[in-house]
C-alpha cells in the first residue's frame, strides 16, 4: 500500500497525517506550541527547536504507524507564511525566524522602500502594496538592524522551504511562498523581480522557484535519522498553510473561496486572470500557472480567547450559551476586532480594538457575540473586494473556529453567502499528502479528495438589520483612527 506523509506548523500546533491514495486517513499526530511575542510589535519562533523539532517528533510517531505492507510514497510540508528564516551553511538558523503580517516590526522599512521604489511600480510588478506581510521589508529590516545576523547568513527561507532543505538539502522556494516575498516576485511573470530583489537580498542567492506539488528532492541519510522517514523518500515542495489547506477541500477554480477561521482568519480566492488591488494581496495560486487573491486579519480566534481571559475564564461551552442567548445585532454594540492593529483591507498595524454603543445592560454575552459579529463585518469587507475580480462562486469554510455556535452563522447571515463545510477537517496537513500523491504521479493533477458535508444557509431575516450595522460599523475605523494612532504611540510606562 502506497502512503503519503503530510504535516504542517500553524500558528498554535503542528499537525501530521498519514493517508493512502484515496485520501483515506491512516493516522494523525498533533503538537501544540505557541509563538514567541519578545517586543510588541514581534512575532517569532525558533525555526529549528520548535519546527524542525516538531516536523522530526510527529514523522517518527507516524512513521511508527505505518501499517504492515505499507510504503511511504512521498512527503510534503507546509507552514504559517510568509515567514523569514535566515541560516548559514549548515543550515544552522542565524536569529528566530520573523513570522508573517502579525510581526510589525518592519513597518519605517516599509515606507522607506515603498518611497524608492514607488507606490505605483510594487502595485504593478509585485501586484501587492508593501505592509507587513511582506517580506522584503523584513529582510530590509534585518540588514539595518542586524547587520551581523545578515552577513553571515548564505540563504533565506521561509517556513516550508527551510524544511525542506533540511530533508533533502535543496535551497527552493515555492512560486506561491515567492508570491507573498512582496516586491521580491514579479507575479503577473511567475519569476523573480530581479532587480528588486538583488538590491534587497545584497549577497543572499535567490532559491531556485518550484511549484508546491513538484519534487524538489530526496530524503538524506541525516534527515532519515532525525526522522524516521526512509532514505530516499521523494519531498514535494509545499506551500503557505492557507493556501495548502484550500487546495485540501476543492478550491481550485475561478470563483472558489476559502474562509480559514482560525486565530485570525485568511481568505483565499482564485482568479481566472490577473487582477491587483492595493486593498488586498495577489498571488500565485497552488497548482502551476494559476493566480489568487488572499487577504488576512490580524485577530479572530485569538480575540476570542482574549475575551475569554479577561472576563474570567470560563468555559468555551458556557460562553457560547451566554452569547447565544443575545440577538443578532448584539443589542446596539459593535466591535472593531483590531487589537493587534489589522492587515486587510486596511494595512494600520497602529490600528487598534474599539467597542462602540456600550452601556451597563451590556453583558459578557453581548461582547462575545459583538466580537464574533465584528470579525465578520471585516470578511464582509474583504469578499466585496474580492467580486470586483472575481465573483465569488463557491465558499468553502474550514478551521477550527467552526465549533463556535455563533460565528460561522453570524457570518453568512451578515455576508449573504451560504458556506460549504467539508467532512474532512484535518487542515493543510492534508492538502499536504495530496500534493505529495501528485508529485510522485501517485494520483492524477486534477484529484480532489473533498467531500462536503453540510452548508451553512444565511438567514434572510437579519439582511436588513446586519446591512444597517454593517454601514455603521464601516464608519467606526475612520472616525476613530486619527484617536487611536495618538494612543498607539503613547510610551509603555
Amino acid at each position: 500500500m502506497d502512503l503519503l506523509l503530510g504535516i504542517d506548523m500553524g500558528t498554535g500546533s503542528t499537525k501530521g497525517v498519514l493517508v493512502d491514495a484515496s485520501g483515506s486517513v491512516i493516522a494523525t499526530e498533533t503538537v501544540p506550541h505557541s509563538m514567541d511575542l519578545p517586543r510588541p510589535g514581534w512575532a517569532e519562533v525558533d525555526a529549528e527547536q520548535l519546527w524542525w523539532r516538531e516536523v522530526c517528533q510527529i514523522s517518527s510517531a507516524l512513521m511508527a504507524q505505518l501499517p504492515s505492507g505499507g510504503r511511504l510514497a512521498g512527503m510534503c510540508v507546509s507552514g504559517v507564511g510568509p515567514c523569514l528564516v535566515l541560516c548559514d551553511d549548515a543550515m544552522r538558523p542565524l536569529r528566530p525566524a520573523i513570522l508573517y503580517g502579525i510581526d510589525t516590526r518592519a513597518s519605517a522599512e516599509i515606507t522607506e522602500l515603498t518611497d524608492e521604489l514607488g507606490e505605483a511600480a510594487i502595485l504593478q510588478r509585485a501586484g501587492t502594496l508593501l505592509s507587513s506581510q511582506a517580506v522584503g521589508p523584513k529582510l530590509e529590516w534585518v540588514r539595518i538592524h542586524e547587520p551581523d545576523v545578515f552577513e553571515r547568513a548564505t540563504g533565506w527561507y521561509g517556513s516550508n522551504s527551510y524544511i525542506a532543505a533540511k530533508l533533502t538539502g535543496e535551497y527552493v522556494m515555492d512560486h506561491h511562498t515567492a508570491s507573498q516575498c512582496d516586491p521580491l516576485y514579479a507575479t503577473r511573470e511567475f519569476e523573480w523581480n530581479v532587480p528588486w530583489a538583488q538590491r534587497i537580498c545584497g549577497h543572499l542567492p535567490l532559491p531556485r522557484l518550484v511549484w508546491p506539488s513538484d519534487v524538489v528532492g530526496t530524503v538524506t541519510p541525516q534527515a532519515a535519522a532525525a526522522t524516521g522517514v526512509p532514505v530516499g523518500t521523494p519531498v514535494s515542495a509545499g506551500t503557505v498553510d492557507a493556501y495548502s489547506e484550500a487546495f485540501s477541500v476543492g478550491v481550485r477554480r475561478p470563483g472558489d473561496q476559502m474562509l480559514m477561521y482560525g486565530s485570525t482568519m485568511f481568505l483565499v480566492q482564485i482568479i481566472g486572470e490577473y487582477h491587483s488591488d492595493p486593498a488586498l494581496w495577489t498571488t500565485t495560486g497552488v497548482e502551476h500557472d494559476t493566480l489568487a487573491l488572499a487577504a488576512g486579519t490580524s485577530t479572530a480566534g485569538s480575540l476570542i480567547g482574549w475575551l475569554q481571559t479577561v472576563t474570567g475564564g470560563a468555559s468555551f461551552d458556557e460562553l457560547m450559551a451566554e452569547a447565544s442567548s443575545v440577538p443578532p445585532g448584539s443589542e446596539g454594540l459593535l466591535v472593531l476586532p483590531y487589537l493587534a492593529g489589522e492587515r486587510t483591507p486596511v494595512f494600520d498595524p497602529q490600528a487598534r480594538g474599539v467597542v462602540a454603543g456600550l452601556t451597563l445592560r451590556h453583558g459578557r454575552g453581548h461582547l462575545f457575540r459583538a466580537a464574533y459579529e465584528g470579525i465578520s463585518f471585516g470578511i464582509r469587507q474583504i469578499l466585496e473586494r474580492f467580486d470586483d475580480a472575481h465573483t465569488g462562486a463557491r465558499t468553502v469554510a474550514v478551521g477550527g473556529g467552526l465549533r463556535s455556535p455563533i460565528w460561522a452563522q453570524a457570518l453568512s447571515d451578515i455576508t449573504g453567502r451560504p458556506q460549504l463545510v467539508p467532512e474532512q477537517a484535518i487542515g493543510a496537513s492534508y492538502g499536504d499528502a495530496l500534493l505529495a500523491a501528485i508529485g510522485v504521479g501517485l494520483v492524477a493533477p486534477d484529484t480532489d479528495w473533498a467531500k462536503i458535508a453540510t452548508e451553512i444557509k444565511p438567514d434572510a431575516r437579519y439582511r436588513g438589520l446586519y446591512d444597517d450595522l454593517y454601514a455603521t460599523w464601516r464608519e467606526l475605523y475612520p472616525a476613530t483612527k486619527d484617536q487611536v494612532h495618538r494612543l498607539a504611540a503613547q510610551p509603555i510606562v
